[in-house]
């Protein structure tokens, strides 16, 4: 048995009533949601969207970074985005570990040394939020007419709060 025999099977039956053939990739609802890559956060659901309403970009802490700024330009110019969302969220590891203790627990699981890695803690999550909300609204190529909202998702009630 082949290690990911159960996720193709499970594609299989996914296939099997496929909706999205033809589709052409862009937000239909005109939102774009930068979030946590955590697995307690569906995206989509969770703003009541279906696949194809939205473009989303997650990484360790739900952060603004280079690449999310890349795929927001994109998604503003090319593909119908109107508003954006930057949502991290409750109990996140990147917000409760400090660089060293993710670095130790790391090189524990790896059984190596794993201080070069860099893992972007977030000190204070709510300044954070801040930071990243401003780095959208500030970008040259996203304009004005563009929303940007900053949110805290509650991973234990499926709540969003407004924070800017």
């Amino acid at each position: 048995m082949d290690d990911f025999d159960d996720l193709l099977a499970a594609n299989r039956e996914y296939a099997d009533s496929f909706t999205l053939s033809g589709f052409d990739g862009v937000a239909h609802a005109g939102v774009a949601i930068v979030t946590c890559m955590d697995s307690r956060i569906d995206p989509l659901r969770m703003v009541g969207l279906a696949p194809g309403d939205a473009k989303i970009f997650r990484n360790p802490g739900g952060r603004v970074t280079p690449q999310a700024l890349e795929a927001l330009v994109l998604g503003v110019h090319l593909l119908n985005v109107e508003r954006i969302l930057v949502v991290p969220h409750t109990r996140c590891a990147m917000a409760s570990s400090t660089e060293a203790e993710l670095h130790a627990r790391v090189g524990a699981s790896a059984g190596q040394d794993a201080s070069w890695q860099p893992f972007h803690v977030v000190l204070d999550q709510a300044a954070a939020l801040a930071e990243d909300v401003a780095k959208v609204r500030s970008h040259p190529l996203i304009p004005d007419t563009v929303k940007v909202g900053g949110f805290l998702y509650d991973v234990d009630s499926g709540l969003l709060d407004r924070q800017l």
